[in-house]
């Protein structure tokens, strides 16, 4: 369910024009050896088991890494992170092998890195999913 989930996720980014007004395509799973900036890269995930009565489900927390490279200004990371918060939150999205309930942004945090130069922003996912057998 995660990297269906993923990919899900991936393709609705992709497919936003908010979204790829502002980074293009450059939405990846890892950060790219040639750190190419602005972009929007996965990060970690969990997930724990959401079980209901004859329902096989979970919950998972996706956190997406924004990055921008601005002489150090925090904006046109905090731009990314909207645009990728308004992409997802509540988005209508549709999985191949198993069924998503709902999917949230939660928390939105920017920050410098140690760098100076780069912006770092994390968006948290929260998607509610069930498994659907055979």
């Amino acid at each position: 369910m995660s990297r269906e989930l993923q990919t899900a996720i991936y393709n609705a980014l992709v497919a936003d024009a908010g979204v790829g007004a502002l980074v293009g395509d450059r939405i990846y799973d890892g950060m790219p050896s040639a750190g190419q900036y602005p972009c929007v890269t996965f990060g970690p995930t969990d997930s724990f088991n959401d079980d209901l009565q004859c329902v096989d489900a979970r919950t998972e927390t996706v956190q997406l890494d924004v990055w921008s490279r601005d002489q150090g200004r925090m904006g046109p990371c905090k731009d990314i992170c909207d645009a990728v918060k308004d992409a997802l939150h509540l988005a209508d999205i549709t999985l191949t092998q198993h069924a998503l309930i709902r999917i949230r942004t939660g928390g939105i945090r920017v920050f410098r890195d140690a760098d100076g130069i780069t912006a770092h922003g994390v968006v948290t996912v929260e998607a509610d999913l069930e498994e659907i057998n055979g």
